[in-house]
């Protein structure tokens, strides 16, 4: 297993993504958001004036909301990527 297998994923999940937006012409921003604490966020999209918050996991995990984005966006939608079920979030 190399060590870097959860950088590469990111790269791979997020190209598909960009691909799958622009076929299905969905249109908003791409962001990542961090704070000066280091919690952050691999992917952030704004589509409809709403925010849509992802994290990217290459295994499986239970991965917590960073408590500054509830606090901040507390309308926002939270979710986490992995190979179980990103096939939805790029088809």
């Amino acid at each position: 297993m190399r060590n870097d297998v959860g950088q590469l994923w990111e790269n791979y999940v997020i190209a598909e993504r960009l691909k799958y937006k622009e076929y299905h012409q969905v249109f908003g921003g791409n962001y990542f958001w961090r704070t000066y604490g280091q919690q952050e966020i691999d992917w952030v999209e704004e589509r409809d004036g709403n925010l849509f918050g992802y994290e990217l996991k290459y295994k499986d995990q239970k991965v917590k909301t960073p408590p500054q984005w509830e606090k901040g966006y507390p309308d926002a939608e939270f979710k986490v990527i992995t190979k179980s079920n990103y096939r939805e979030w790029v088809m």
